[in-house]
């Protein structure tokens, strides 16, 4: 629920001034390769509370960047700076593979970790045969707190967690049981633990088929959303179009089935994301082959299919976005000015995309609230690159995190094979943050100890300016006086609004901040622009 509070209070911010719709797609702040001489491959990436971001996905080397394999393929969990230097990194997991698809910050700072396991050594100390559901509870220095080996005699892959408004946990995969009740081949597999890893309940749900989750999130009203494909058409699975569906049920608080929808047309289609709207609705993200049922438009091959849904999961609106080859959508959310951010690959370069290095790139797609195409970003190199998860951080900027087999083009330091690759976007233009090269604004020193000189480059007598930490919580740094006066003489903050500002500079007294990463937002009411930039308060 942390991630949804932080969009609602970004779209709230972004609604006290007027858009600026210049079509320019975000700059690459930075970019970092992680790994070693073998492959890696990042599942998922969130910004910390902290101002910096947490890594997992899952690697086979042993060397670079990488120590600590268990051998074979083990969980790999990085944790970056607000930068993308390495603060830490750890290998979990036994002789076996081990693969981590979904993390999450916990409430006491912490990260919670969800994958795949089919080791019963090293640091899992269980597997009940083959694959299992293997959920790791870390501290925030990347110890671990608890694991939990959760499975059948067969096969069993968790691809989605999130913590819960009870401090408990939420996962959503796929069980291949012959140990208990069972629809068919594989089933959704819900689990809920509580905040130690305890199972409260388990649900499997699909039909005669396989039918797998990929992602889960708990809704406003407490019960959860969950997304994935469907090649059932029976057991609780009804309205398959044939071939692979987008399946989404809706959960109450205690797992039971409120409603499913199937959508898609006669050829595969499957949702990779879900995520639930600020007006309670729900957007999904995947691929799809198909031009007929619920989808037209389709480019040819794989397209990227987005859905939007209301409330009770009726189709609003579908999209179609690709070209001629294989595209696909791995991650969705909605950005900070109510329209989407979609992250995935794409081997075209016509259709839709525009600026494709090689038959394979990272591809992010900017939707109005409407679904229409404000941008498209192919980022990569010569070689195959794709994105699987996206985060929209404070500063109104993204961060991507996926794979790259390149070491040009966008991508640098590669290690060797293919390497985690994770990158940072600036704030998007077409929500009317002004670009990073046209700034008016500027900020020193950056990182600050107690005072941050804020230095304008236009004058004007209405001013807003607000500083958030990286929750998106406002921080009073304007009052000590009835009328908030500032340092600046004469000048004084009535209600966030600065006014007569003098010599075109001001200053910020920040002693009294935590270490830690703040977001500066200065509105220009009279231009009618935005800035908002990123500084960190450094002892």
């Amino acid at each position: 629920m942390k991630n949804f509070s932080k969009i609602i209070l970004l779209i709230q911010l972004m609604l006290h001034f007027n858009p600026l719709y210049a079509q320019v797609t975000p700059a690459i702040e930075w970019q970092k390769s992680f790994g070693g001489l073998n492959r890696e491959e990042a599942r998922s990436v969130q910004q910390t509370n902290s101002g910096g971001f947490i890594v997992a996905g899952y690697s086979n080397s042993n060397d670079g960047d990488v120590s600590g394999n268990h051998g074979n393929y083990d969980y790999w969990i990085l944790n970056l700076d607000a930068f993308g230097n390495l603060i830490w990194q750890k290998s979990l997991g036994g002789s076996g593979t081990d693969e981590a698809h979904s993390v999450a910050q916990a409430d006491d700072g912490g990260f919670i970790i969800a994958g795949w396991s089919d080791s019963s050594s090293g640091d899992v100390t269980e597997n009940f045969g083959f694959s299992d559901y293997w959920i790791v509870k870390l501290d925030s220095n990347g110890n671990i707190i608890w694991q939990k080996s959760l499975g059948s005699s067969n096969y069993d892959k968790a691809q989605s967690i999130q913590q819960t408004s009870d401090s408990g946990f939420i996962v959503a995969g796929r069980s291949h049981t012959e140990d208990s009740v069972s629809y068919g081949l594989l089933d959704y597999w819900i689990v809920k633990l509580d905040a130690s890893g305890n199972m409260i309940w388990q649900k499997n749900f699909g039909g005669e088929n396989d039918d797998f989750a990929l992602s889960i999130q708990q809704t406003t009203d407490s019960g959860f959303i969950a997304a994935g494909v469907s090649y059932s058409f029976s057991g609780i699975v009804s309205g398959n179009h044939g071939g692979g569906d987008y399946w989404i049920i809706k959960l109450d608080a205690e797992g039971n089935l409120m409603w499913q929808k199937s959508l898609g047309g006669s050829k595969e289609d499957r949702a990779s994301s879900i995520k639930q709207t600020a007006d309670g609705g729900y957007i999904v993200a995947g691929k799809s082959k198909s031009n007929d049922g619920d989808v037209f438009g389709n480019h040819g091959k794989d397209d990227a299919w987005i859905v939007r849904l209301d409330a009770d999961g009726n189709l609003e609106w579908q999209k179609s976005f690709g070209g001629s080859g294989i595209d696909m959508a791995n991650s969705v959310l909605q950005a900070a000015d109510g329209g989407y951010l979609v992250a995935g690959g794409s081997a075209s370069n016509d259709g839709d995309i525009v600026g494709n290095y090689s038959n394979g790139d990272c591809w992010i797609v900017k939707l109005d609230a409407g679904g229409n195409l404000q941008w498209q970003k192919p980022i990569g190199g010569s070689n195959e690159d794709n994105a699987n998860s996206v985060d929209q951080t404070i500063d109104g900027g993204f961060v991507i995190a996926g794979w790259s087999d390149s070491n040009d083009g966008d991508v640098s330091g590669n290690h060797g094979d293919i390497d985690y690759w994770i990158v940072k976007l600036a704030a998007d233009t077409t929500t009317g943050i002004e670009s990073i090269k046209n700034r008016l604004i500027s900020i020193y020193p950056n990182p600050v100890q107690n005072e941050l000189m804020i230095s304008m480059t236009t004058s004007t007598s209405d001013f807003i300016m607000r500083v958030y930490d990286v929750q998106g919580n406002m921080i009073d740094l304007f009052s000590g006086n009835p009328h908030g006066q500032t340092t600046l003489p004469g000048d004084y903050i009535y209600e966030g609004v600065l006014t007569d500002l003098q010599n075109m500079q001001a200053q910020i007294n920040t002693s009294g901040l935590p270490n830690g990463v703040y977001t500066l937002q200065i509105i220009n009411k009279e231009a009618g622009t935005n800035e908002v930039l990123k500084f960190v308060k450094q002892e």
